[in-house]
């Protein structure tokens, strides 16, 4: 694939993936949302070996959100099914890439307890795996993982003037998970979807007007150079000491 213009020392280190698009990629065809849905794995494993060539250390996707339960209770039902289905299909191959797959998101509720099984299996199946890990956010929202580490640290009396930044990332969903360099939609939105609220807070962010089953590696290296022709300032100035 064409890596030109991608400068291999400045390469992000960590990209996460919000996959929008797939109820319209559907439509525009005349098929049932669920179809877009199907069609989005093949760009998923696509974006994983984009990924990979470019020696990616974190690739983290945005598979299933809080707000996704208000969908109709077909696509729902669909989902639960297929994202356990990928699982089933495609754990062995990634393990065999030395992909490490992790899940953030809440287990408990209305996620089915058997792809909970399928989701432990896949992360103790792969765990030693240190190529690239794969998260993927499932039941996940951004206001949800804030909540859910204040509660935490609620529980364990853990003192007002001892809760801080250094704090509450310990009792995100996974801690030792870096934050994102670049963060790529799809679709045309111009919007993060409530996607890593806590971690987004000095992340590039582009967006593409290509619908998620369209994306494909390239897409994802023209992002990369898009990141690295921005100056990342953190709040400084460029040339500042």
């Amino acid at each position: 694939m064409d890596l030109d213009g991608i400068d291999p020392v400045r390469v992000p280190s960590h990209v996460a993936c919000v996959m929008d698009g797939n109820g319209r990629w559907a439509q525009k065809r005349g098929l049932p949302r669920t179809e877009g849905h199907a069609a989005g794995e093949k760009a998923l494993l696509d974006a994983v070996e984009g990924a990979l060539e470019l020696g990616l250390r974190w690739l983290t996707v945005y598979a299933f959100s809080t707000e996704n339960w208000r969908r109709p209770v077909d696509e729902v039902r669909y989902l639960m099914q297929f994202n356990e289905g990928i699982l089933l299909r495609r754990r062995d191959e990634l393990h065999e890439r030395g992909v490490r797959i992790r899940f953030v998101g809440r287990r408990e509720g209305r996620v089915p307890r058997r792809l909970v099984r399928r989701m432990d299996e896949t992360s103790e199946l792969t765990r030693d795996n240190r190529t690239m890990t794969l998260t993927i956010a499932f039941n996940y929202g951004g206001r949800a993982e804030i909540v859910d580490a204040v509660r935490a640290l609620v529980e364990l009396g853990t003192p007002a003037k001892k809760i801080d930044e250094s704090a509450i990332r310990r009792h995100l969903y996974d801690p030792e998970m870096p934050d994102p360099d670049l963060v790529v939609r799809t679709s045309g939105e111009y919007r993060i979807s409530n996607f890593l609220l806590w971690q987004l807070a000095y992340s590039e962010l582009v967006f593409t007007d290509v619908l998620w089953p369209d994306f494909r590696r390239e897409h994802l290296f023209e992002a990369v150079r898009e990141f690295q022709r921005r100056d990342r300032r953190y709040g400084g100035v460029v040339g500042e000491d």
